[in-house]
């Protein structure tokens, strides 16, 4: 479709830039698209996927528990870069 726009040429050409996009029309569909995707994201975020969060973790991890995991080192001590690692 072909319309006539008045649009900041400093913050196109920036978009083009940053994203390299070859054409004015290019920068244009992405930014629409790119704006269609935050409000489709935003919706999916408010709405779920319709589970509750016991069915989600199951979906994710089926039986998760963090108490079975084995225990993480959280403090361990790292060798210095380039080190060997002993065995």
């Amino acid at each position: 479709m072909k319309m006539t726009m008045h649009i900041d040429e400093a913050l196109l050409k920036r978009v083009m830039d940053t994203y390299e996009l070859e054409t004015k029309t290019d920068a244009v569909e992405f930014a629409l698209r790119e704006l269609d995707r935050k409000a489709r994201l935003k919706k999916f975020m408010k709405d779920g996927l319709g589970l509750t969060p016991e069915e989600l973790k199951d979906a994710v991890y089926p039986g998760y528990s963090p108490d079975e995991l084995p225990s993480a080192k959280v403090a361990e001590d790292t060798l210095p870069y380039g080190s060997p690692r002993p065995d």
